[in-house]
């Protein structure tokens, strides 16, 4: 009777991509091979190799996966390396895989440290091994990190390319055809005073191509006004490890020391322009504590928009003669520049926008109140209709079927995937039959579950949606005495339209009321009158009209 052979494979690991390294994994293949060859009762499978690849993780191990892929699918019955720290530096891992493969009738040898995981101790030789593989890591780790952190001391740069900067073999140069796209950012945003949304818009107009990103955006620009590189200092342990298993890089909130270098480098911008640029983006950077504080000065404040640029309005006050506050809104952009103008390069600043008295908005809120009172049980039938048909045309997503549509997407792609598995050899195609059967079980419970809930219910949860819309309606109409304080409350934002047209939007209400107004007199006896007044819906426009 013949015996039948052991089929036997391979794994050989370096960790590193270094040529010497290489030439040692060519070595190891070829040992292996030969190794294997050398057993009569044994049949070559492969050899499976990973290299310049770290073996404190194993997903990004190509070769390794392969060969468990294989082993479990019955290609291999053993497998041999060279030792433990080559299979894994991962204590579980190591654990986990032996025991995985054990259940398969796999085993494997260790050759160097005399284990053989079929044996009765071998899982407590294993184990010690392994810790201690793991262990080794770990100190390698520290030891790579204290040495990464001296050569960052003597000026040795770690880290790639950047806009206006070539980091070659530790160095760091100019990269002079890009010096002209740093400095125009810096000078836009702290010389001209320009926000990073207007830079970013500005510099895709121009046909200027950001590096290393897909186009500019205000957190490119943000990442730029901040690199100390570009006043020629250089910062580094900005991120760090913390876990030598893992290799996940996090933000250094101050777990480790920095290592800063002043004049490291040729800067592009003057030490003079940067300091600055971090003046001003610390003055723009308002703080939660102070945003609170400013907006609880005014019951508008914050709230006031500009229909025609898109700015927000701000507060402008001034002490009249008689003592008394005189408070007006006007557009930012027309405080800064002034009215629309196009400058001698092209660009477009300024806004035509008119500005707004205080009292004329406080006029304005109190009519809205009280019209919506006078007219409440007209305006809330009317209000209550348009809301029925937005909620018809959006109910399949507030009523769940969106989520049960996102299911069935999810399960397809797994179904899809285990085809995927199954081609690749990972799985069997028994294994795939009962995967797919699963799936499809799964998606036809959600596909009659997705008709229930698009019949189920549907009239009951429309009316609690808009019996919430009526609730919030009668607050806002039933309100006796409306003050600032109360304004600030029921008040969602304003926009403010050239002509002396606001629209009002309150919250808790979809629709706005559109104002028409007209005022005269000075600052002592300002007064506001209401024209027109309109409802409106963002999407439509204007629903209905009163005079």
């Amino acid at each position: 009777m013949i015996r039948k052979k052991i089929k036997v494979a391979a794994y050989a690991r370096v960790s590193t991509d270094k040529d010497d390294q290489l030439n040692s994994l060519d070595n190891q293949r070829i040992y292996f091979q030969n190794y294997i060859k050398g057993h009569p009762d044994w049949e070559f499978v492969d050899v499976y190799w990973d290299e310049g690849i770290s073996g404190t993780q194993t997903k990004n191990r190509v070769g390794f996966n392969n060969m468990i892929a294989d082993a479990i699918n019955g290609k291999i019955d053993l497998i041999i390396t060279k030792e433990v720290s080559r299979f894994a530096r991962n204590t579980v891992d190591t654990l986990s895989y032996t025991r995985k493969l054990k259940q398969f009738d796999v085993g494997v040898i260790f050759i160097l440290d005399n284990i053989d995981s079929r044996d009765v101790d071998a899982e407590f030789r294993l184990t010690i091994m392994a810790s201690n593989a793991q262990e080794e890591s770990r100190k390698t780790s520290e030891r790579v990190k204290w040495g990464q952190k001296r050569q960052m001391e003597k000026g040795v740069v770690f880290g790639r390319s950047l806009l206006g900067y070539i980091v070659d073999n530790g160095k760091i140069s100019i990269n002079q055809e890009e010096v002209p796209i740093v400095k125009k950012i810096f000078h836009k945003y702290t010389i001209e005073g320009k926000g990073t949304h207007v830079i970013a818009r500005e510099l895709l107009e121009e046909g200027i191509e950001p590096k290393r990103v897909k186009k500019w955006s205000n957190t490119v620009i943000l990442r730029v006004l901040r690199n100390e590189k570009y006043v020629g200092d250089l910062c580094q342990k900005k991120t760090i490890t913390p876990d030598y298993l893992t290799h996940k890089k996090k933000y250094n909130r101050g777990e480790e020391e920095m290592v800063y270098i002043k004049d490291h480098h040729e800067p592009i911008i003057s030490r003079e322009l940067w300091k600055a640029t971090q003046e001003e983006l610390k003055r723009r950077s308002v703080s939660k504590k102070q945003k609170l504080k400013h907006s609880s000065r005014y019951w508008c404040s914050g709230k006031i928009k500009c229909a025609e640029c898109g700015n927000r309005f701000v507060g402008r006050s001034r002490i009249l003669k008689n003592g008394q506050k005189y408070k007006t809104w006007k557009c930012f952009e027309n405080v800064t520049h002034g009215s629309k103008k196009k400058k001698l390069n092209g660009e477009i600043v300024g806004c035509c926008n008119n500005a707004i008295n205080e009292k004329s908005l406080v006029v304005c809120m109190n009519y809205c109140i009280s019209f919506m009172q006078d007219g409440k049980e007209l305006l809330k039938k009317e209000i209550l209709q348009e809301i029925g048909k937005i909620k018809k045309e959006k109910e399949n997503k507030l009523f769940g079927e969106e989520s049960i549509r996102e299911s069935i997407e999810h399960y397809e792609r797994k179904k899809r995937k285990s085809i995927d598995l199954m081609l690749d050899g990972l799985i069997s195609e028994e294994d795939f039959i009962n995967q797919k059967n699963w799936y499809d079980e799964k998606i036809k419970n959600l596909k009659d579950k997705l008709i229930e809930e698009s019949k189920k219910d549907r009239e009951d949860k429309k009316e609690y949606i808009i019996q919430s819309y009526r609730n919030a309606l009668d607050e806002i109409m039933d309100i006796d005495n409306p003050s600032e304080m109360v304004f600030k409350e029921i008040l969602d934002h304003i926009d403010v339209h050239k002509n002396k047209v606001l629209d009002i939007w309150l919250k808790s209400v979809p629709f706005g009321i559109r104002l028409k107004i007209e005022t005269e007199g000075r600052s002592t006896t300002y007064k506001t009158k209401i024209l027109e007044t309109e409802l409106i819906e963002k999407s439509k426009g204007v629903i209905s009209k009163t005079i």
